[in-house]
């Protein structure tokens, strides 16, 4: 499946937040948006710019492709409560995601590639698909053999000392955690208008 791999940065700059689940950075080196007259551009914008603006944030946060992240709009929208809401944690319950909060990724495609390459459990199960929906109660876990690997110790390492949202429970030691209940909106680690993204899709959905 294509993936961006251009410079990260000039995603965040685009929507004028630092997105980590994309980079590590902490803080926008230079706030304006990319290209020649980005720091020029001072007008107010426009509805449709900001809706698609917030509706960017989450496909670039969450690496997730328009026309997948069109079939997450429809099943938020299809089911019953507020639509934004169900999408959030619809998108925070990919695997890839539930890796990356437990720690064992410092960026989402980093834990997106642990996932690929076959190093992850779901329920003592492999499960190689970076949007397999997670469900609370699941137990995800590193595969034995993958544990002594070098760059897997690193990162177990690095957990220790990771914050992780309430929703998740995860134990170094024992390289397994488990999703105690359904992601809050309220944890996602970047301010984000999910209805506006509704709103976005309302007309062409």
């Amino acid at each position: 499946m294509a993936r961006y791999r251009g410079p990260r940065m000039k995603l965040c700059r685009a929507v004028g937040v630092v997105l980590p689940g994309l980079t590590t950075e902490a803080t926008l080196s230079r706030p304006n948006p990319p290209g020649q007259h980005g720091a020029n551009r001072r007008k107010k914008p426009s509805d449709f710019k900001v809706r698609l603006i917030e509706k960017q944030k989450a496909r670039w946060h969450f690496g997730v492709l328009e026309r997948q992240f069109q079939r997450y709009v429809v099943e938020a929208s299809r089911r019953k409560g507020p639509s934004g809401s169900i999408l959030v944690t619809l998108l925070q319950s990919r695997l890839d995601n539930v890796v990356y909060r437990m720690g064992l990724g410092r960026t989402i495609p980093a834990a997106r590639q642990l996932v690929v390459h076959g190093h992850v459990l779901v329920n003592g199960q492999r499960v190689d698909r970076p949007s397999f929906n997670v469900s609370p109660g699941d137990e995800v876990s590193v595969r034995e053999k993958s544990r002594t690997k070098p760059f897997v110790q690193a990162l177990l390492e690095e957990a220790t000392i990771r914050s992780r949202p309430t929703w998740i429970e995860f134990d170094p030691a024992k390289c397994s955690g488990k999703l105690i209940a359904a992601p809050e909106r309220s944890d996602l680690p970047f301010d984000l208008n999910e209805q506006a993204i509704i709103e976005f899709y309302s007309q062409k959905l």
